[in-house]
């Protein structure tokens, strides 16, 4: 596609991402037309050669593919409302957080107001948006996909489409993301280790990396223990973990820091070892996770 020739896009939502999604699409030479309710977000991207939609009709109405990037699907079913009779023929991919069932929501409102739809993901912070290895997951109507996808990959290059079903983006978005707190409450903790010492934090990066990418490493032997629901040849076992506990105890309260958020974790390695799982693989943790919770 020439630069003659790019496809014109509609972005909605100028917040971090939103904005970085729109200058991404600049970038690659796409008719960026944009809207937010505050107005005096767009005036950096207007700057950049973007067009400013003084509503949401007219914005939706500028271009064939419109991209939500507000914060959730009501915030996004609330802004496109009055656009509603503008969206037949249209395109609509939204980006936000929110469940599957919220996705699934969104996708039957746009589908029963003549939209094509897409759900996606941006598994990166926004100043990453554009670069070739960043990841961005879509689901929903595969031709919406594949009619869009040279546009949709300005955002980043490892683009892939996970599905018919509405909903699988922000199944994944959540499966995915539920890693992320807490690794970097390890990592937090782990600074008001060092720090009480008069260490600085950054000191933990490099080997805090190394760490991360043993993690990295060992994920699909413990996704296909999951997978064919065989925990008994561990490289760790819930044992190993179960026993550190005193320990990890002992140095919160050695070190002076609150370590109570791991409380939970211990609770559910107490109560594998109660069933008899101590020699089977950490993995098998899942299976106490599918569980419904216990009633307080």
């Amino acid at each position: 596609m020439s630069e003659d020739n790019r496809a014109p896009v509609t972005v909605l939502g100028l917040g971090s991402m939103g904005r970085a999604l729109a200058e991404a699409f600049l970038r690659a030479g796409h008719p960026t037309t944009v809207w937010n309710r505050s107005a005096a977000k767009a005036a950096p991207l207007v700057a950049r050669g973007a067009s400013h939609a003084p509503d949401v009709r007219v914005a939706v109405a500028a271009s064939p593919l419109v991209v939500a990037c507000l914060t959730t699907y009501d915030a996004t079913l609330e802004a496109l409302a009055p656009a509603a009779a503008d969206l037949p023929g249209r395109d609509l991919v939204t980006v936000n957080s929110g469940t599957p069932a919220g996705a699934r929501r969104m996708a039957a409102w746009a589908t029963g107001h003549g939209a094509r739809f897409l759900d996606g993901a941006v598994k990166n912070v926004p100043a990453a948006v554009g670069r070739p290895d960043t990841l961005l997951y879509y689901s929903g109507d595969r031709a919406v996909f594949d009619d869009h996808e040279a546009t949709l990959r300005a955002l980043g290059g490892d683009t892939v489409h996970l599905g018919e079903e509405a909903d699988l983006a922000a199944l994944y978005e959540m499966a995915v993301g539920g890693t992320l707190l807490p690794a970097l409450l390890g990592f937090f903790q782990g600074a008001a280790m060092v720090t009480a010492r008069g260490l600085e934090a950054s000191t933990l990066v490099p080997y805090t990396v190394k760490w991360l990418e043993m993690i990295g490493s060992v994920l699909p032997d413990l996704a296909e223990e999951i997978d064919t629901g065989d925990y008994t040849e561990p490289a760790s076992s819930i044992g190993i973990f179960h026993a550190a506990v005193a320990e990890e105890r002992l140095l919160g309260r050695e070190a002076g820091v609150d370590a109570s958020w791991q409380e939970p974790m211990y609770d559910l390695l107490e109560r594998a070892v109660a069933e008899g799982r101590a020699e089977h693989s950490v993995s098998a943790l899942v299976e106490l996770l599918r569980r419904r919770p216990r009633a307080a």
